[in-house]
């Protein structure tokens, strides 16, 4: 049995005492029969704390529940020490406020309270990033450690992660370099859609997903990154991508991802977002039309013969006249760099 359904039968039974007193009260009051009016409105009383009760205790908490849901928790954390200031300053104005006259003296210590609350909680929740970055630095000075510690370089950034990222495994490295700095949040919508996978039929999709498990293991191990699994959800909304953009407009923190689709979305909804591939090909080697290098080209091209080979980062080439030395290490020069959604191409031609 549910939680409401108790509440519902504590709430007939309170409300059958309290209506049978009222009508017994007012039987005897105006000279009617007790007896009846007790009986009646005990009976209206048990109906009314039947259907109602749920309406003022357990539904306000459930609602309650849900919206701290969607909070994190250094949104939480600013605003009670922002109300915890504001209260303190409250009570310091307290005893001035009360030498005035009346009515002010019983009207504006109250007044205090609730405005210096607010002002408190507002200003603390809208600059949580700077308070809690110092907190962290004097945090980090107060136990000794040096300005390298996680507490000190790590600025209170948080970062949440796509399930593609996660399989595609790139970002464990990145991570390592020192290149993430702030906290992974992983929402645990994320990680139910990534075990989902990881159980799936269909063997490819499983091994995909037992990778991004395996990715996740390591981005755990990693002492240059946060990973943080929170159980933060976002009601009403179905689709995991729909989820990390309002999340992420909630948060107002970046999305890493390297999904395109997710990628669109997000930047018309004004989301900033980190994606893998533009990074992967924002650090690809710069080569300039005129310049020289040595490559082996590997396979025919679409073109007549034309040839194609291969950059150390993945980049590919495509070489005028090249299908003459497949299998072969050939130096060619580069006579075009052609930028692509996709990537980076490159076009030349074999040296004489």
């Amino acid at each position: 049995m549910s939680a409401e359904f108790f509440i519902r039968i504590i709430g007939m039974f309170v409300f059958f005492l309290f209506g049978g007193y009222w009508g017994f009260w007012f039987g005897t009051q105006n000279g009617f029969n007790p007896i009846t009016y007790a009986l009646g409105y005990s009976m209206v009383g048990a109906l009314f704390g039947l259907v109602l009760t749920p309406w003022f205790t357990i539904r306000p908490i459930r609602w309650l529940r849900s919206l701290l849901s969607q909070v994190s928790a250094e949104t939480l954390f600013s605003g009670l020490l922002g109300l915890v200031m504001g209260l303190v300053v409250a009570a310091l104005l307290t005893f001035p406020l009360s030498m005035l006259p009346s009515p002010f003296r019983d009207i504006l210590p109250f007044m205090a309270v609730l405005l210096f609350s607010y002002f408190g909680v507002a200003l603390f929740v809208m600059r949580q990033t700077d308070m809690l970055g110092v907190i962290g630095a004097f945090s980090g000075r107060g136990s000794g450690e040096a300005a390298t510690s996680p507490s000190w370089s790590q600025p209170t950034r948080t970062i949440l992660l796509d399930t593609s990222v996660i399989i595609d495994g790139r970002v464990a490295d990145i991570a390592k370099t020192g290149f993430l700095p702030g906290t992974l949040l992983i929402p645990r919508f994320v990680l139910n859609e990534l075990q989902y996978i990881a159980d799936s039929a269909d063997s490819l999709r499983r091994q995909r997903g037992r990778r991004g498990m395996e990715v996740l293991s390591e981005l755990q191990k990693t002492s240059a990154v946060t990973v943080r699994i929170s159980d933060i959800d976002v009601d009403g909304v179905r689709e995991v991508d729909d989820k990390l953009v309002i999340l992420a407009r909630q948060l107002k923190c970046p999305i890493l991802t390297n999904d395109y689709n997710l990628n669109r979305v997000a930047e018309l909804q004004g989301v900033v977002i980190l994606n893998i591939n533009e990074l992967a090909n924002a650090v690809k080697s710069v080569v300039l039309p005129g310049e020289t290098f040595n490559i082996q080209i590997i396979q025919e091209g679409k073109e007549t013969n034309q040839g194609v080979g291969y950059m150390e980062d993945g980049t590919m080439v495509v070489i005028e006249n090249g299908n003459k030395f497949l299998g072969v290490h050939k130096n060619v020069t580069v006579t075009k760099v052609l930028q692509t959604a996709a990537g980076r191409m490159i076009f030349a031609r074999p040296e004489d």
